[in-house]
């Protein structure tokens, strides 16, 4: 009886031996398949496998290739274009802008003076002297020589500084042409003025003269001619004018 029963048994562990086989199989299957999806999906993850592809990128931006500009060489000499020599050219000199010069006071010297009548200053009466410059040169001595004077006013005082005293001529060959103002010599008086002529008294007849000048120029008094002598006693020559109207 227990061998009846042994082999009614084997035959059905026979089969689920085989249909283990065979799920064994079709796992086995499934397992390379699997695989074989997933080395499908990794390789190209836009592949149809896979159930959740990744989103499309933009369009990759390609940038321009700068095309390197080729360096353009000098020859190794430069040589300069003939110039047309036939027709003359024009070169514009810019305009230099002249420099005018500050007028500086010049007497003016007319070739004839007006009237005496119709000035208002004249030679003061006693005048020219000839004196000794001593007592107001003593240092000096006689080596020295010269006009001096003043201008007085109608009642005989002096008048305000400022009035021009010119002289002109010659005097031993140099030609003399000096201003001095009234108020320069107080020596003298208050409208004192000196006109220093050298070191050496020297003769000469009616050759220097003195005027008076406003300070525009024109003439305020004639001119009044003198001498001068060779003399330490006589080398200051004292000119006094007085106003006349």
């Amino acid at each position: 009886m227990d061998s009846f029963e042994f082999a009614d048994q084997r035959p059905a562990r026979n089969i689920v031996s085989m249909i283990l086989n065979i799920l064994t199989v079709l796992v086995l299957i499934g397992t390379l398949c699997n695989g074989g999806i997933m080395a499908s999906i990794f390789l190209n993850p836009r592949s149809g496998f896979n159930p959740f592809p990744p989103p499309t990128l933009p369009p990759v931006m390609v940038m321009p290739t700068s095309t390197p500009t080729a360096i353009q060489v000098l020859p190794p000499t430069w040589t300069p274009l003939p110039s047309n020599t036939s027709a003359p050219t024009n070169t514009l000199v810019p305009e230099q802008p002249t420099a005018t010069p500050f007028p500086l006071f010049t007497p003016s010297v007319t070739p004839t003076n007006p009237p005496a009548d119709a000035m208002p200053f004249a030679l003061n009466a006693g005048s020219p002297v000839a004196i000794s410059s001593v007592a107001f040169h003593p240092e000096a001595g006689c080596n020295w020589m010269g006009v001096a004077g003043q201008v007085l006013n109608l009642s005989g005082a002096p008048v305000s500084t400022g009035v021009i005293i010119h002289l002109g001529g010659d005097l031993a060959g140099v030609h003399k042409d000096i201003t001095s103002l009234t108020g320069t010599a107080r020596q003298y008086g208050e409208a004192g003025y000196e006109i220093v002529l050298g070191t050496t008294p020297t003769d000469s007849t009616n050759s220097l003269w003195v005027q008076l000048l406003d300070q525009a120029g024109l003439p305020m008094s004639p001119r009044v001619y003198f001498d001068t002598y060779a003399s330490c006693d006589r080398n200051l020559i004292f000119i006094t004018f007085k106003q006349i109207k």
